[in-house]
């Protein structure tokens, strides 16, 4: 199939972006690298009137660290993400998470913040923004506004974005100290697509070998990525021990309904979710005691 006719807008800068979407709201989409949108609209799942495009915004295009946060634009490609030093140094986990996405040929194309921004409850990168404690910088013309990732996602892909408003730049915390670890885990029926269940794991240790920061969030076990918060507050202020890290598995799946489909059943995902997040927390614990280096 074709996409339905639409005009088209190429855009130079931000506020013509911001312009264009407060002039057409709804029935405007943005393009950055289209790996999701296009397909979409050749089926014509998406119809939008007016397509944005964005990647005439030069400004869009960069990573860099900022204010002990790592900030990548709304033009940054996954691949590029991927291998920046910047992202490896400061959010290992987004870079580990970033290699699993797809394939090299799509990641050299899609973005970061497009990810993200499609939301797919199942997609690596926003479940690695999420145990980051990231945020996402939206935009429009009655300003900026910056909006935690927690609670930015809403459902399978739907954001709390407004029709108006487009992000310009997602935001994770630098990594501060030596001993902070992260790891992403994920199963998937074959390489590149997306995973039956994924995990993210950061932890840090203080200088009594206690864990004095523990993050987890999960994808495709429901219809946004979750934080398991139970499962955290259990591990924070202990020391690491195989229990703990088993009891903290389980509380992580404990509540989780997830659906089920031809890539897998209900039950056989909250499997994997304890099984995932188990294996996740310890190669992140590890990491951050110098037993393994970090992606």
């Amino acid at each position: 199939m074709k996409p339905a006719p639409f005009a088209y807008v190429a855009a130079r800068t931000t506020d013509e972006v911001v312009d264009q979407l407060a002039r057409h709201g709804q029935d405007a989409r943005i393009l950055a690298g289209g790996q999701s949108l296009v397909r979409l609209m050749n089926t014509r799942l998406a119809v939008p009137a007016v397509l944005i495009d964005i990647n005439g915004v030069g400004e869009l295009d960069r990573i860099d660290g900022r204010d002990g946060r790592v900030v990548i634009g709304a033009l940054t490609r996954q691949r590029t993400s991927e291998l920046s030093d910047v992202v490896r140094g400061g959010a290992p986990l987004l870079a580990e998470a970033g290699a699993l996405v797809a394939h090299p040929s799509v990641r050299s194309r899609g973005t970061v913040v497009g990810s993200v921004c499609f939301a797919d409850p199942g997609a690596e990168l926003p479940t690695a923004l999420l145990a980051l404690d990231g945020e996402i910088v939206a935009r429009s013309v009655r300003g900026e506004r910056v909006v935690p990732a927690d609670d930015f996602f809403v459902d399978a892909n739907e954001t709390s974005l407004e029709p108006d408003e487009f992000a310009v730049e997602i935001r994770v915390p630098a990594t501060d100290g030596a001993r902070v670890g992260s790891a992403f885990l994920e199963l998937s029926r074959r390489h590149g697509e997306l995973p039956v269940c994924g995990v993210a794991a950061t932890v840090a240790l203080d200088d009594a070998g206690r864990l004095s920061d523990v993050r987890i969030a999960l994808g495709s076990v429901a219809g946004r990525p979750v934080r398991a918060r139970q499962a955290e507050a259990s591990l924070t202020g202990a020391r690491p021990s195989a229990d703990g890290i088993a009891e903290a598995a389980r509380l992580a799946a404990a509540d989780l309904t997830p659906h089920s489909n031809s890539h897998g059943s209900s039950a056989y995902r909250k499997h994997l979710a304890i099984v995932l997040t188990q294996r996740a927390l310890t190669r992140a614990i590890a990491r951050a005691d110098g037993g393994q280096p970090d992606a």
